[in-house]
């Protein structure tokens, strides 16, 4: 039954028999679910069967009982204030509720559930029963869930009585609200009822699956959220999921598993279905194993993350899809695909950064939504009975959404919530109106005071803050395709993996910089050399909180290199297949004693600055172990998660044999130059560099000029310093004399030379000098890059 026209008498149909060229006549939830059983079972993709009523059916059953001039007459008083929405939607529900379906429409619905029945050898199959609005999930509208779903009906009568229900949620009051908003006719819509059978989710597990970052539109990334039980704990964000993602490139290489990011979220509470009573569902805690448990396996993250690219690659679009694994199978499913509709329409060259000018205290932080800044009064919401309280141009803060907020959702500045993630109500409809939020944050209704004035920062990329007072920012706009073309490679400098996603339609031309540190620091906290030598840790406090940090690892060790493998991977996705060079840990020792666990490992120095730090660490037997965690991150990385354009450099190697031993300590950890296409740089950034450059350069790949800690060394002067401030230039003529030189040694030798400092943006003479001198690329903090582009282009220019 292919042909729209062959549904237009027909009142109920397989869903293997629809297909998105059936919107008219079973909407768009029910469309793609025929659509994706009928072409993309044979990718491997599971869909639960079923079968779903028309759109013929419901404008029959109105017909039948006569209903649709109550109808137009409680629509028409609402519109003119003599009734309140509340009152129009209770009168028309009631009219639905009390009708009868045509006898041959009720047939119809009966002999397809006894047949679904017996195709899955149940005489009464447990049952969903959804409800698919034909403007509903079109790719201009992505307000899913206006009308409601049944589930874990059984038997006849109770499929019958759900699906008048399904046509009464066509007029709940969110439901008449959307269309108001939308301009849709409210007796333009009809509603088909889609009946699949269970998955018995409420035993394994449930979730929501984007083929794009839904935040900064990177289209390279799966995002996959998961939880316990049913999966409208994760669609209302009342819990807090687990995250994965999962980099789409090198999914159809089957020797990879490129996982990028794997967040166990709180999950501290599961749907399942209720034994007894009327209610079909009941939420229950969950488990301390299952809180602190992954939800998927890695081999269940990719099965589900090539579904995405498959049913992305059929629709030719971004697709918002849910999935569901049940419990007593172990087997997945697709349960629903809708095109993705925020990020799809957004413009690939238009570019839009927000800077915040001044800082102020850090109140509350959760999953940024969007990348703008807002601020205003925060407007404290606990209850939907008492939205009339909020006030426009308000923050709104709640502990979660569903779609009766969306009236007062899009008066706000911006949206905080206690609970919730990337893929929750809140966050959905927070794009989808522009509004900035900040979601997940577990605290925000105990912490944020209504009245006082807050603002709220998505800026910095997934983590989103909220500030006290009134913080001002700037907005800079540009178009990427009016920027210039440069010679000279223009790279980032990237620290944070979840801010990478933010900067990847920028063109440039990889990563110059990727700090490590920044992931030890913040993501893994531990000293590595706490995690070899546990038993060493010598504070209780900090020995519970390792224990804390790595549960659920059997091997402390592999804590360390599982957050350190992913974070650099999620820094190289979105520059991918350009080079991405990974910097080996630099921290000093006092700073390595920061870290939980260090003072049991670092020893206080006079001068950190200029002691036990960089390369003369990695082969010490003080630190040789924490050494090989690194190695081993790196190595995964590269071999197991695929991203063969990582570059390793070696930071501050002070001599040639440093350099020898270094290379040899990493080749022991499987990190050998040359194999498998491994390129090794090191950090110019030490005199002895730049005058034993040409020896140096038989040892490494490249250089990157360390400009802060060269100028440092070459002047003498503490770069930390605030009394000799005045001194620390590197345009100073000895600094740039090294820097030429080292330049001329370097192409000498063959082998490539950048930059990472700030020096080019801050000093449009100093961009000159290096493009004058051939520097091959340019590293910079990413948030400087637009001007700094056109100032190295204008530099190229005069060149010429």
């Amino acid at each position: 039954m292919d042909a729209l026209t062959t549904l237009t008498d027909v009142h109920v149909v397989w869903l293997e028999d629809v297909g998105m060229g059936d919107v008219p006549a079973v909407g768009g939830k029910n469309a793609s679910l025929g659509e994706l059983t009928r072409s993309l079972v044979s990718s491997g993709v599971r869909v639960p069967e079923g079968f779903a009523t028309t759109a013929a059916a419901y404008r029959a059953f109105v017909a039948a009982n006569g209903i649709e001039p109550a109808i137009r007459t409680a629509i028409d008083e609402y519109r003119a204030g003599r009734t309140s929405l509340r009152e129009a939607g209770e009168a028309i529900r009631e009219l639905i509720l009390e009708g009868q379906f045509p006898p041959d429409i009720a047939a119809a619905i009966r002999e397809h559930y006894r047949t679904l029945s017996q195709r899955t050898g149940h005489d009464r199959a447990s049952v969903a029963v959804r409800s698919s609005a034909t403007a509903e999930d079109l790719p201009d509208a992505s307000f899913a869930g206006q009308q409601e779903t049944f589930l874990n009906i059984a038997g006849e009568r109770e499929l019958m009585d759900a699906c008048r229900r399904c046509y009464a949620s066509l007029f709940t009051d969110r439901a008449i609200s959307y269309r108001e908003i939308k301009g849709f006719g409210h007796l333009d819509v009809a509603l088909s009822i889609g009946v699949q059978r269970m998955v018995r989710s409420d035993l394994g597990a449930s979730g929501v699956m984007f083929s794009i970052d839904t935040e900064s539109g990177f289209p390279g990334s799966v995002l996959i959220s998961a939880a316990w039980g049913l999966g409208e704990t994760v669609v209302q964000g009342t819990i807090n999921p687990d995250k994965y993602q999962v980099f789409k490139p090198l999914l159809s290489a089957t020797q990879y598993a490129p996982i990028i990011e794997k967040t166990v979220g709180s999950k501290e509470r599961k749907m399942i279905y209720s034994r007894g009573g009327h209610a079909r569902t009941r939420t229950v805690d969950t488990t301390d194993e299952e809180r602190r448990s992954v939800v998927l396996t890695d081999s269940e993250i990719l099965a589900l993350a090539r579904w995405a690219v498959a049913v992305e690659d059929h629709y030719g679009s971004p697709m918002d899809m849910e999935w569901a694994k049940d419990g007593s199978t172990g087997e997945l499913f697709m349960v629903q695909a809708r095109p993705e509709t925020v990020q799809a329409r957004r413009s690939a060259s238009e570019f839009r950064i927000y800077h915040l000018r001044e800082s102020g205290p850090r109140l509350a932080s959760g999953a940024a939504i969007g990348e703008s800044i807002a601020h205003g009064l925060a407007c404290v919401v606990r209850d939907a009975r008492d939205i009339d309280n909020f006030r426009d141009g308000a923050i709104l803060v709640t502990q979660m959404t569903d779609p009766d907020w969306v009236p007062i959702m899009q008066r706000a500045a911006g949206i905080v919530t206690d609970h919730g993630g990337p893929t929750s109500h809140a966050a959905i409809v927070s794009r989808e109106l522009g509004v900035p939020a900040v979601v997940g944050t577990g605290n925000a209704t105990s912490v944020l005071e209504d009245g006082k004035p807050i603002t709220l920062s998505c800026a910095g990329g997934e983590d989103g803050e909220v500030y006290d007072g009134t913080l001002a920012f700037d907005v800079e706009e540009v178009d990427l395709g009016m920027l210039p073309k440069t010679r000279t490679a223009v790279m980032v400098n990237i620290a944070s993996p979840s801010a990478a996603f933010q900067w990847w339609r920028l063109p440039v031309a990889g990563v110059g910089l990727a700090r490590m540190e920044f992931i030890i620091g913040n993501l893994i906290r531990i000293h590595p050399m706490a995690l070899v030598h546990p038993e060493r840790v010598t504070d209780f406090g900090e020995a519970a909180r390792i224990r804390e940090l790595t549960n659920g690892y059997s091997d402390l060790r592999e804590y360390f290199v599982d957050v350190l493998a992913t974070g650099i991977a999620k820094i190289a996705a979105p520059y991918h297949p350009h080079p991405v060079i990974v910097r080996l840990s630099d921290f000093k020792s006092n700073e390595y004693a920061h870290l939980i666990g260090g003072g049991s490992f670092e020893v206080a120095e006079e001068n950190p600055m200029l002691g036990f730090r960089g390369a003369s660490r990695y082969y010490d037997q003080r630190y040789r172990e924490g050494f090989a965690l690194e190695c081993r991150a790196l190595k995964r990385v590269r071999e197991n998660i695929g991203f063969s354009n990582v570059i390793v450099m070696v930071p501050f190697c002070r001599t040639l044999h440093e350099a020898d031993l270094v290379i040899k300590a990493m080749a022991e950890n499987g990190l050998i130059r040359g194999e498998a296409g491994l390129q090794i740089y090191m950090m110019c950034e030490i005199p002895s560099n730049v005058i034993l450059a040409s020896e140096f350069a038989r040892r490494f790949d490249g250089f990157s000029i360390g400009s802060n800690d060269l100028t440092q060394l070459v002047l003498g002067v503490d770069r930390d310093s605030e009394q000799l401030a005045g001194l620390f230039d590197e345009r100073d003529e000895a600094v740039m004399s090294m820097i030429a030189q080292v330049i001329g040694k370097a192409h000498a030798a063959g082998i490539k030379i950048g930059i990472c400092g700030q020096g080019p943006s801050n000093h449009p003479d100093f961009a000159a000098f290096l493009v004058k001198e051939g520097i091959d690329s340019i590293s910079l903090n990413p948030d400087t890059y637009l001007k700094t582009v056109t100032v190295i282009a204008a530099a190229e220019n005069q060149e010429r």
